[in-house]
């Protein structure tokens, strides 16, 4: 149950764009942490490409919004971090494939 619930986590992740990168936030490497809690709490700890995005203010709650649709998930709380600062390096294949950096 709880493999679904992060695949199905995931998905839904991977359907919020990055503004400027025409890129899930899931595949640009920018979600690090996806914590599954009991009674279907998700916390999930993510970057920006750059602290100065314009879209830092509302990426979170986009993202909340997202994964809240999800089957089985009763909350979620999304932490927004600088730490690791995200670089190229974080990309999934599939987003350097799609960007040409492979």
């Amino acid at each position: 149950m709880e493999e679904q619930l992060r695949d199905n986590v995931i998905a839904a992740l991977r359907t919020v764009y990055d503004p400027e990168i025409p890129i899930n936030i899931y595949d640009l490497g920018l979600v690090y942490e996806i914590d599954l809690k009991p009674e279907g709490r998700v916390d999930i700890r993510m970057t920006l490409t750059a602290p100065a995005c314009p879209v830092a203010g509302e990426m979170p709650g986009v993202v909340e919004d997202r994964v809240m649709q999800v089957p089985d998930v009763s909350e979620v709380r999304v932490d927004l971090v600088w730490e690791p600062p995200w670089t190229r390096d974080m990309l999934s294949e599939e987003a350097k494939l799609q960007l040409g950096l492979l």
